[in-house]
Parts: structure tokens; sequence; C-alpha cells
């Protein structure tokens, strides 16, 4: 970028930066999560590094907070509040940290002191200040801009781990944070969902929402909670009273705390005195890996130097404290701009639109591509060739464009068209026919009888397509398939093209010979991917069942097939591959329909795989190279708490990762299924549901959290 659109990008990014600003703090309507806003921070500063020249006058990053509400008095803090810098990896950790030894090392005096860090957990929460006169809680305020707040001091009130009455009679201002537990978020939305009003989409969203209330009596009935963890200032009254010892005030963070602690403050107990980074860094990844299991929003670790002299003597810059910094958890919402749009062939001929983006770290690793699912979702996000968009990421979850930023276009964006023939194989593309549906009564006297439903998704016709053949291999030996390790999708491509591998089979012929003159195989690889193939060879019946890749008949529909096996084949026994391949053919439609969960168009798919003499012959070569399928039997006189109830899982679960939960319901008797119906009995959603919870609701399913699915599960 030239001079100009830097400084085009810099005001485009401060006006948004501003608006979302505008929306969290002033309307209480955020329309951005805090991940968004930080990722645009993040680049913001980024340039007005690179170009100081071009700093705007009035940059978001000389701000701390927003305008308080015009609803509530506004006051004047006594101490103006301040915000950490953040960093978000070890290297920007250790670059703070050489900044602060430099700092101390030109003091002959502060390097007499101890430099320790104490590492506190970030509470994703609403900042509040608290004001006590001689230990009587006088006022309490948000932070607003950090010089002016607003008086929330009825409403502080109602939290009861706040007190109205120190154990101390001092004049203290002290800082902390205010929240709200996931438990109440559940309760709260529940009863919200019920009088058909908006969903608060966090427990930070609802705890300011709540203290930001007019009515006490609404803030009381949310049951918010609050940490403490700051002195901004302190003065002992004068005051005789028999037995009454005196304040000794802190010389450090961690004397602080505890100081907090006695005058009968809740002080979060998750904290640590680190002596290097090392220390710091270990506990930055034991947070990082617990941090759902807390009843409260955690986004990072606070680091703060010990002493308090050496917290004296570096002060402040313009905006935040150079003796501390935040360390911020792996966003799962940052924002990138889409470079190009690409298409990908999969495994069922499905033409797949993936966004190739500038790098950005999102959810602990570096993402530069993202899926845009079909063409009519690009066409519902407007998604142009150059659009600075929001990417969400969850996990193991793949990337994904969840909005466009379409104020921060430049008019240089180009808009993205659908190929008309496969971008491989050069064969024509088509979608394909989902539904026929008989017309109106006047539809019918102009001629007209019925409309086709055409699927969102364009296919190749040509089922040879070598993108097609790829992506099957790839599926066949994934982790819920075959699950080989060592066989990811350049190996795959490569033993394709080398004419090794063209359908499952070939898998286990592959011998030394075969991989040991291929480039990137060294003895040792060859051996751990020869022996990753025979370890594979023995797999269950569902995990065998997906693994081949049967179009309509994914993970859920190998599970109802294993658990229901006699439905269809009745007297038979299923023990072997040699089994599948005798009975399996001779399945029928009505047989796979006589399977609750299991519709047309899965049992049309079983049926044609089965049917298909070449795929037969591929099974009958993998039996004789030792492929061994092992049928788990169940124990029928056990009592499953979830017996022929249907679950949709939708948003982010805490308590159990996706997987766990779903194998939680099917050895409790369950079924999981990934649409919501009217047959659905329970919609399990997490935080920041989809559109199958809007489904839901649409059609009267019950929703439930995840604390009522333990209630289900006794735990």
């Amino acid at each position: 970028m030239d001079k100009n659109q830097i400084k085009s990008r810099i005001e485009k990014l401060s006006r948004e930066i501003n608006k979302f600003r505008y929306e969290y703090h002033v309307l209480d309507k955020p329309d951005a999560t805090d991940e968004v806003y930080d990722s645009l921070m993040k680049e913001l500063r980024e340039l007005e590094e690179k170009f100081p020249d071009l700093k705007l006058a009035d940059s978001p990053t000389m701000r701390i907070g927003g305008t308080p509400l015009a609803k509530f008095e506004k006051v004047k803090h006594q101490i103006r509040q301040w915000s950490f810098d953040d960093v978000f990896d070890f290297e920007e950790l250790g670059k703070w940290e050489e900044k602060v030894r430099r700092l101390v090392e030109k003091s002959p005096l502060l390097n007499m002191e101890k430099l320790e860090y104490v590492c506190e957990i970030k509470i994703d929460g609403l900042k509040i200040i608290l004001n006590y006169k001689n230990g009587i809680f006088e006022r309490g305020a948000t932070r607003g801009d950090g010089v002016i707040g607003e008086d929330v001091t009825e409403n502080i009130k109602t939290i009861y781990s706040i007190p109205l009455k120190l154990n101390l009679p001092v004049d203290l201002v002290a800082v902390g944070e205010c929240w709200l537990s996931k438990h109440e978020l559940e309760r709260i939305n529940k009863t919200r969902r019920e009088k058909k009003e908006a969903l608060f989409a966090n427990s930070r969203n609802a705890a300011a929402g709540s203290i930001r209330q007019l009515d006490p009596k609404i803030a009381a009935s949310r049951k918010l909670d609050s940490f403490v963890y700051d002195i901004d200032k302190i003065e002992v009254s004068p005051r005789e009273t028999r037995g009454e010892t005196s304040i000794i005030l802190p010389e450090t963070q961690s004397e602080e705390l505890e100081l907090l602690e006695k005058l009968g403050f809740n002080v979060n107990k998750e904290r640590k005195l680190c002596k290097n980074i090392k220390e710091i860094q270990n506990f930055y990844d034991e947070w990082k890996n617990k941090k759902d299991k807390e009843n409260y929003g955690i986004d990072g670790i606070v680091i703060k130097i010990n002493s308090r002299t050496i917290q004296t003597a570096l002060g402040y810059t313009g905006k935040s404290p150079r003796w501390g910094v935040a360390y911020k958890f792996p966003a799962e919402k940052v924002t990138t701009v889409i470079e190009d749009i690409k298409i990908q062939v999969g495994r069922t001929g499905a033409l797949t639109p993936v966004a190739h983006l500038r790098p950005v770290v999102v959810a602990g690793s570096t993402v530069s591509r993202a899926t845009l699912h079909n063409e009519d979702e690009i066409k519902r996000l407007d998604i142009k060739i150059g659009d600075t968009v929001v990417i969400q990421k969850a996990g193991d979850v793949i990337p994904e464009v969840v909005e466009v930023l379409k104020d921060l276009r430049t008019g240089e964006e180009r808009k993205f068209e659908m190929p008309t023939v496969c971008p491989i194989c050069g064969s024509a593309v088509k979608k394909e026919n989902l539904e026929v549906r008989p017309l109106s009564t006047k539809a019918t006297q102009r001629g007209q009888t019925s409309e086709v439903e055409l699927s969102a998704a364009t296919y190749c016709v040509n089922k040879k397509c070598f993108a097609q053949e790829k992506e099957k291999i790839i599926h066949f030996v994934s982790k819920k398939g075959f699950n080989i390790d060592g066989l990811g999708e350049r190996i795959v491509e490569q033993l394709m093209n080398e004419g090794l591998v063209s359908n499952f089979s070939d898998i286990f012929e592959l011998t030394k010979g075969d991989l040991e003159p291929l480039e990137r195989f060294a003895e040792k690889s060859v051996e751990n991917l020869l022996g990753a193939i025979e370890e594979s060879k023995k797999i269950s019946l569902p995990k065998f069942l997906f693994a081949l890749g049967i179009r309509h008949a994914g993970e859920e529909t190998a599970v109802l097939v294993n658990r229901n096996l006699q439905v269809v084949i009745r007297d038979k026994k299923i023990n072997s591959l040699s089994d599948i391949i005798n009975y399996f053919p001779k399945i029928k439609i009505e047989d796979w329909l006589n399977i609750k969960g299991i519709g047309e168009k899965s049992a049309e798919s079983l049926v044609g795989w089965f049917s298909d003499q070449e795929n037969i012959r591929v099974l009958e070569t993998m039996e004789k190279l030792g492929v061994e399928i092992i049928v788990e039997k169940e124990d029928k006189n056990r009592n499953k708490k979830l017996e022929n109830l249907t679950f949709v899982l939708t948003g982010e679960l805490t308590s159990f990762t996706r997987d766990l939960a779903k194998d939680i319901i099917r050895k409790e008797g369950g079924n999981v299924f990934g649409s919501v119906s009217r047959k659905t009995d329970y919609v399990l959603a997490g935080e920041n549901p989809g559109s199958k919870f809007e489904k839901a609701k649409e059609l009267g399913v019950k929703i439930i959290g995840e604390e009522e699915f333990k209630k289900k599960l006794g735990l």
C-alpha cells in the first residue's frame, strides 16, 4: 500500500473502532465481540507504530473507554482509570519484559528492588470503581472514559460479594470486576427466550446490561458477582477502637491483594508470584487449558510487577501503566482481509469457495484460509475480494467468515463469480435437484404444475474427477475413519500422482519398496507410515462405514446402522468384513428406512453404494489384505438415561468437547443429528449458538443448556 492508502486505512479503522466503542460503552448494544475489537485495534496500533506521522490526533489508541451513558449521573474519578496494554504471544511478552528490565536497570535505586511478577486471572466482566469513606461504601462507578464514569451505586449495592462496610475504617478507592456466572447467564437467557426477548451473547454483555439498569431490582435479580484486584488510594482514618490493629500499607502487589481480602473483598484465589517470564508462560498455559472449567469468563491473565516502588517509578504512558500488561488468550474471532477466493472440489464433487486471507492468528494458530461454504453464502454476506472480514474459529473447527466490515471498503473490491466448469478436470458443473414441490392452483392454471428446489452447492458431474478421488481417500484415512497417522493431504496427493493409490484398498498394499524412493520419505517415516496402516486394519463398524464416505450417510448414520443392525439383517450376524460384503448389497431401501433416523436420501445412498460392484471388489481386496471389522456388543441390561432421545448440538460447549458430548449421548442410548426437525427431542445449546438455535425456537423444539444436560445424565 502507498502512503495515501495507508492514511485511508488508518482513518477507516479509527471510524470503525469508534463506532464499536460507542455501541458498547454508550448504547450498551455491542455489534462486535471483544476479539473483533482487539483485532482491529491491533492492526491500527501496528500501522501507527510504522507510520507515526499518520496517527490521528483523536486516534482510538489514545482513549481507554467510551462516553458515559446519559441516563446515569456522571462522576469524576478520584484517580484516573487506566487500561493495560495487550500482548498475544510469548514473543510479545518477552519484548515487554525486556523493556521493563531496561527501565529498571537505568536506576541504581530500582536495581535494589527484587523484580518479580504477580499473575492474576483476567476476568471477562465490567470494570467497577468502589469508593469507601471511613470504611463505609459511598459510591460505585463504571470506568467510562477513564476520567468520567457512570454512578451505578444502587446497582453495586445489590452485589453480595461487595461489602457495604469494610472490616477496617479506611478511606479507600478499590478497583475490581463485576461479572455474571455462566449458570446465571443460562437461567436469564432461558427466561428471556420464553418472553421472546433478545438473548445475551455472553456473560460479559449480561453483566454490563445488568449493572446499567435504572431499576436496581433488575440488577439484584441477576445475582451479579465481583472480584476486586487493586487499591487506587487508601488513607487510614484516625479512629481509636479497643483491640483494633493499625494497617501496614502494602509494598507489593501480593500484599495489596492480601489487604483487600483482609478488608472483606472477594479476591480471586487463582494467582501466582513468578520470578521470570518462563514461569509466567507456565501459568498462562495452565489457564489457557482450563479457563472454560470456571463458572466465570476468563480471557487471559494480567501480569503486574510485584514491587510498588518499581510500579511508582515506571509510572504510565499516555494510556496505560508501564508496570503491567494483559496477556490475552488466543482469540476465536479476528479481522483480516480476503486477498482472493478459490474453488476447492470435495469428495462428493461439491465446489466450495475458499477465502485466501491475509495471514492472521486466531484460536492460537495462523490462519490463511476460511471456508465460504457456497455461492448463496457469499451473496448473503455480500463478500467481495478485498473485503475486510471477521473470521471465526473454535478448536479444530474450520475457520469461516461470519461478517463483512463494509464501512472499510475502498471501492476497489471485486465481485466473485462461481465457475461454469470444474477447475480441476474441466467437466460441467451443476446444482442438484433436492425436492419437487407442487405449486398453487394459480400457478397450475398458468401451465406450471411443480417447481424444483436446487441445492445450495454446485457439483462437478465427473465422478472420476481427480479432486473427488483424492478427497475420498483423505476422508477414508481421517481421524474419524481409519485414522492413519502420516497420511495427510500432501502425501495422499503424492501417492496418487505416483500411481500407487487410486482407491481405498491400494493403501493396504503399500510396501517399503513403494515408499522409500519417494521424496519426503526417509527410512523412519516409511516405517512409521507402514506401522500406522497395519495398526488401522482393526476398525469398529461405525468408523468403517463413516470412512467409506457414502453420500448422505455420515457419522450419525453410521452409528444408527451399528446400533440397529438386527432391524435390517434380522436373524443374520455381522462379525466380519466378509459378512458386510455378503449381506449389505441385499438390503433394500425399505429395510434401511426401518431404522429410526435414516431418511430416504441416506437409504438410497446406502443401497447405491453397496450395489456398485466396483465398490464391492475394493472391499473384497481389503478383506484379503487383513482389514477386520469389530462389532461392539451393547449392554442391553444397562439402564440408559437418554434412550431413544434425539439431540442436535449448537454453539460452543464449555463442559465437554463437541465429540465427547456426542459420545456421551450415544452411550446413553440417544442419537445425535446435524439438523433440527420437528422430530428432534432436544437442542443442546452452548455459547454463541447459530441457526440451529433459531430453527429450534421456530419449530418449538426444547432447548437445553449444559447444566440441564448434566442433570439428565445425573452429573
